[in-house]
């Protein structure tokens, strides 16, 4: 597997080339967010690690770019920036995953087969409910014959969601099933993804249940808000 390091300090970057290479995986440095925007296009990517304070580019407008061009290779962003804020909204704009410098090695490693684990241990399969069926080895999903490919959380939301069709899902559920997180950040992290689900996948197809949380519509259940 190929993993690409954006990372300006090139004692940071080696240390994580040498690391990583260690432990089976091909390793690309880019020093500047100009060249990672290239880079990261390719194909071969399985893994994007993302420091935020490159000299020509902040890491988010690298990420944001990412995203609007269409990548969904995980992203696990690097950073000095710790606050909740700061990790919420890398989030929000698309990363898969936020480590605080300084780090442990050891947290990234684990963080790093943790975000490649669903692309490489997905067994085949489809989940299907109602009109939706999400494709687990291409990570593709196709409602009323359209298939989409979907970013990452996108479509770990998405197949939360399809693993309990016409079940009420809290956020805070979705927030464990979809992002891994056992405590709630207190953003609108869920309803900002559910809005992107709705965009590409139809406004019916997700339901929202007032005080309770969303819903995936189910054969036969009425649409709209509760």
């Amino acid at each position: 597997m190929k993993l690409i390091v954006v990372e300006d300090e090139e004692r940071v970057a080696s240390f994580l080339e040498k690391g990583l290479r260690a432990h089976g995986y091909s390793v690309e440095w880019v020093p500047n967010g100009q060249d990672a925007l290239q880079r990261v296009m390719d194909p071969g990517i399985s893994l994007v690690i993302l420091d935020l304070g490159l000299p020509d580019l902040d890491g988010l407008d690298v990420l944001e770019g990412m995203r609007q061009r269409g990548s969904t290779v995980p992203v696990l962003v690097l950073s000095a920036r710790g606050r909740v804020d700061d990790r919420v909204k890398g989030l929000n704009l698309g990363a898969d995953d936020y480590l605080a410098k300084p780090f442990a090695f050891e947290e990234l490693l684990a963080r790093v087969r943790a975000n490649l684990r669903p692309r490489a241990a997905a067994s085949p399969g489809m989940v299907c409910a109602g009109s939706i069926c999400v494709d687990l080895v291409r990570r593709e999903v196709t409602i009323d014959g359209r298939t989409r490919t979907l970013p990452t959380r996108e479509f770990s939301l998405l197949k939360a969601f399809a693993d309990h069709p016409g079940q009420v899902l809290s956020r805070q559920e979705l927030l464990s099933m979809a992002w891994g997180m056992n405590f709630d950040p207190g953003t609108n992290l869920v309803d900002v993804y559910v809005g992107y689900l709705r965009r590409k996948l139809g406004e019916t197809v997700i339901d929202t249940v007032r005080g309770a949380g969303y819903r995936l519509r189910a054969d036969g259940q009425e649409t709209g808000q509760e």
